[in-house]
């Protein structure tokens, strides 16, 4: 007796239609993260330097920046998004060069805000080195 193994067919997830959304731009000194989000917080697509092919200190450049933020938008093009705020945070060089992309991939840029957080004499720093 051979059993019959049926697979069961899984429903295919609706692609949500957005026109606005937030993109967030987390840029250190090692890499630069892009994340596009609709209006509620629920990520649509995201990318980084290093999912993009970029190793090692390349990955923190400018020209690597752009390159992510073109597959992000690549990866949210389904959904119809238009316009976008921007959410920045961190100190890396590739700060600008995510903004410049996000503009020249054809996203309207409705409004840019830092949220790099800002410590105000929060942790006690280490003792002084005796050498």
């Amino acid at each position: 007796m051979a059993k019959k193994t049926t697979k069961a067919k899984t429903k295919k997830k609706a692609i949500k239609q957005v026109s606005n959304g937030r993109a967030y731009i987390q840029s250190t000194f090692n890499n630069t993260i892009v994340t596009i989000t609709d209006q509620n917080g629920d990520v649509l697509g995201w990318a980084s330097a290093g999912m993009v092919g970029f190793k090692g200190p390349k990955k923190a450049t400018p020209y690597a920046a752009g390159q992510v933020v073109k597959k992000a938008v690549e990866a949210v093009k389904p959904t119809g998004i238009k316009e976008i705020n921007v959410f920045v945070k961190g100190v890396g060089g590739g700060r600008e060069g995510a903004i410049r992309a996000l503009y020249a991939n054809g996203l309207q840029i409705l409004s840019i805000k830092d949220v790099t957080p800002i410590p105000h004499n929060g942790c006690r720093p280490r003792k002084r080195r005796r050498v």
